[in-house]
């Protein structure tokens, strides 16, 4: 008996030694807002919470951690976050920056990440290869302090500082768009981007619920694009060879691929939404009185700085909506305007837009095409 009352001392010792000795979660606060710089930072709703990481002193080590890195947008991201950490005023606050392309692995991204928060790293941002199964590094990195920043294909949770653009307002905006300009109903071919990623997900979403709703006759034919020109001129020109004509077209990316399987198919011009490349608006442009009638909404490359101008903002203390809500920039065939939107002496392929003034973002093609895509 006194064995056992000895024993259970100990044991309650123990428990208590580890509960003082144990790290405590070091989890960002749940603060009232207005958050930092509101102009760029805005909360995505009404009820968006906001986060409060404790101050600490730079410069600080960041690193972005990319998935999939074969189409063009993922490219000139990677160039726009080099070039952004290269800007002056960004530098002085970094001591190392740090980027790696894992592919479409989620595992691979995730030990990645691990790795990066146990290496000591301040922050890392992130475009998720899954919108879920983070929570282990969620964990990990609210215990080791280090503030983790999803961005563009963002996670399924409210417990990271998130930043993107409405993706599912794309897809009702060009579900909209070619309602409007098709006012019969008729066959639609819709190119669906990179299969698992949130962004396709949400895209697809918001354009099938709107031309439902709008109960007209549509028909929609799926193909899978991949955000890339190649693929998208690929899986379009199949679809023609079986399907013989469509009405409209939604592509979410890889645009002006698609534009190219019909001109090779010497199919007319349809209405067509699409992503914000600058070789398609030269295409809406040069094709619009053919039949061309295009929408090109952007989801910018540029988000990436944002994501890590955040990033710097909640290492320094700063307070921060938990979901950040980036304006969708969008032009059309009758708002297109040389050297403002789209650039037609630019023939390489780029995303046209990168400019957010609120946020102090405002890249040049010629300062994102100086960097390269490479793991640094």
């Amino acid at each position: 008996m006194l064995l056992n009352r000895f024993a259970a001392v100990a044991a309650a010792v123990i428990l208590s030694t580890t509960a003082l000795t144990a790290p405590a979660l070091a989890a960002p606060k749940t603060v009232d807002g207005p958050g930092y710089l509101p102009e760029c930072f805005a909360p995505w709703a009404k009820d968006t919470k906001y986060f409060k990481w404790d101050a600490r002193p730079g410069p600080y080590r960041i690193a972005l951690v990319n998935g999939f890195v074969g189409n063009i947008w993922r490219i000139q991201m990677i160039q726009t976050a080099k070039a952004y950490a290269a800007l002056p005023d960004v530098a002085k606050d970094i001591k190392e920056f740090k980027v790696v392309s894992t592919g479409t692995d989620a595992a691979a991204q995730l030990g990645t990440i691990e790795d990066f928060i146990n290496q000591g790293f301040d922050a890392i941002i992130t475009i998720a290869v899954s919108p879920t199964g983070f929570d282990r590094v969620i964990k990990l990195a609210n215990r080791k302090n280090v503030v983790l920043v999803p961005f563009d294909n963002v996670l399924d949770t409210t417990e990271v500082m998130q930043i993107n653009e409405d993706q599912t307002e794309m897809g009702v905006m060009s579900a909209k768009f070619l309602i409007d300009n098709i006012p019969n109903g008729g066959k639609i071919l819709e190119v669906r981007g990179l299969p698992g990623n949130s962004v396709d997900r949400d895209r697809h979403e918001g354009f099938q619920k709107t031309i439902k709703d709008s109960g007209k006759p549509f028909e929609v034919v799926e193909v899978v694009g991949n955000w890339a020109p190649g693929d998208s001129q690929k899986a379009t020109a199949d679809a023609l060879a079986v399907h013989g004509h469509f009405d409209g077209i939604f592509t979410q990316g890889g645009s002006n691929g698609t534009v190219q399987a019909l001109i090779d198919a010497k199919h007319a011009f349809v209405p067509m939404a699409g992503e914000g490349e600058n070789l398609f608006r030269q295409q809406i442009a040069q094709y619009q009185d053919k039949g061309l009638k295009g929408l090109s909404y952007g989801q910018s490359p540029a988000l990436v700085a944002i994501a890590t101008k955040a990033a710097i903002a909640a290492l320094k203390g700063e307070t921060m909506p938990q979901m950040v809500s980036i304006p969708i920039p969008v032009a059309d065939y009758k708002t297109l305007k040389d050297g403002e939107n789209y650039w037609s002496n630019l023939t390489v392929d780029f995303f046209a837009p990168n400019a957010f003034e609120p946020c102090g973002i405002t890249f040049t093609a010629p300062q994102i095409m100086a960097q390269n895509a490479e793991n640094k």
